[in-house]
């Protein structure tokens, strides 16, 4: 298509611009340097200075007035179809805007979140993309922070949904879904403890901790900061764990509240009203500058947004209604 430029002095290269081929494209089927100028929108005098251009780069007369009419050379015949190729590519596949049709898309993308949004945002999304787009896979990624904003970086990952408070810096989108707080929880049959505690009784207790791929507990953070320690005796990596460790235990839990919501749903707990105001977690989620345009993640993100938003502080769905 392009053998052409083979037989450009290497020295001239440079003036093979796009203007000059849709100069060339337009003079060889309207063989007129006005009605050319008309269509590519340049004066007469401009026009004439393009295909001159032309003619240095070519090494051709290219067009030639033969009466009222600008006749092609051989060599200008042979160019025009590979011109006009070029050009067409360039409108259609260059220039075209790029689209993404999610129910013929067969693709994969890679979601960072811990296990909390394998949880409580994937549900409605599989149900979604079951309807709308059923070859679309999902693979969930846990990774510490900083390797969160290297993998977005990198194109490694198309999305981070969840808390990710290092992402709130120059580089990264971010799209709040809602905000929740901390719940305190312990075993429905744990009689050690009632509904609710004096702070000296919450430090006291025996805590488990959850902190996803080596994360600090934002929790412990704020109660540092007041001087207060809590004795932490299981620290864990993954939510889900609760589930066989809280029953039968003395333990207690301050989780997201999200997490008490779906280990409630397969064990017995029982909430304990909590001595402070625990913080406030914004749920976001983000993307990369560089992935800001691309049509996929435009409806990756238009999707997570769509399924898992909430208004103020509205509980996690019941089951089967996150799509709702």
């Amino acid at each position: 298509m392009i053998a052409w430029i083979a037989n450009i002095h290497p020295m001239n290269i440079r003036d093979v611009d796009l203007n000059l081929l849709v100069v060339f494209d337009a003079m060889a089927r309207h063989r007129s340097v006005i009605r050319t100028g008309e269509e590519v929108g340049l004066s007469q005098p401009a026009t004439s200075a393009a295909l001159a251009r032309l003619r240095r780069v070519f090494d051709d007369a290219l067009f030639v007035r033969v009466g009222a009419q600008m006749r092609p050379t051989p060599r200008a015949q042979e160019l025009a179809p590979l011109v006009q190729r070029v050009i067409e590519l360039i409108r259609l596949e260059i220039l075209q805007q790029a689209g993404f049709d999610p129910a013929r898309a067969d693709r994969s993308f890679s979601i960072l979140t811990p296990d909390i949004g394998e949880i409580a945002f994937f549900p409605g999304v599989l149900r979604r993309l079951r309807v709308d787009a059923p070859g679309v896979r999902l693979r969930a990624v846990s990774l510490p922070r900083k390797a969160a904003a290297e993998a977005l970086e990198a194109g490694e990952a198309d999305l981070a949904v969840g808390f990710f408070p290092d992402l709130h810096k120059a580089g990264f989108f971010q799209q709040g879904l809602f905000k929740t707080s901390y719940a305190c929880i312990t075993c429905a049959d744990n009689r050690k403890i009632g509904s609710r505690m004096g702070m000296k009784e919450y430090l006291a207790a025996n805590h488990v901790a959850v902190l996803p791929e080596g994360r600090e507990h934002t929790l412990d953070r704020l109660l540092e900061a007041k001087g207060h320690h809590r004795r932490v005796v299981l620290e864990l990596s993954h939510f889900m764990s609760l589930l066989a460790i809280m029953p039968g235990s003395e333990l207690i839990a301050t989780v997201p509240d999200d997490i008490a919501t779906a280990v409630g749903r397969h064990i017995a707990l029982r909430r304990i009203e909590l001595p402070f105001k625990p913080p406030v977690i914004d749920v976001q989620q983000f993307w990369h500058r560089r992935m800001h345009n691309d049509a996929a993640n435009m409806w990756l993100r238009g999707l997570f947004h769509a399924v898992n938003r909430r208004d103020g502080r509205a509980p996690l769905p019941a089951a089967g209604t996150l799509d709702a």
